[in-house]
């Protein structure tokens, strides 16, 4: 299985993955502004964000700065967001 097949599969199988990326193909957000939007507890946030940021979905835009760390999508991340939604749309 090629590495997008893997990240297609990665995302699909979780709501909170995919609900991640689907706000950050919108725009740029920080962690609290994720959390606030997908209700999620800041621990939970924290770990789908190593997450996603592991496979190379995401991107951390300032790395280094202690709080207020900014995250976007990347372009693997657009592919299996257009990916989920086409198969999705067909059934």
């Amino acid at each position: 299985m090629g590495k997008i097949e893997e990240a297609i599969s990665f995302v699909g199988s979780s709501k909170r993955k995919k609900g991640i990326l689907e706000l950050l193909n919108k725009s740029k957000l920080c962690q609290a502004e994720i959390m606030n939007k997908t209700k999620m507890y800041k621990s939970h946030t924290s770990r789908e964000l190593k997450a996603l940021s592991s496979k190379n979905l995401i991107k951390c835009i300032n790395p280094d700065a202690r709080e207020y760390k900014f995250y976007r999508i990347t372009p693997i991340g657009k592919k299996v967001l257009d990916y989920l939604y086409k198969i999705t749309s067909k059934n």
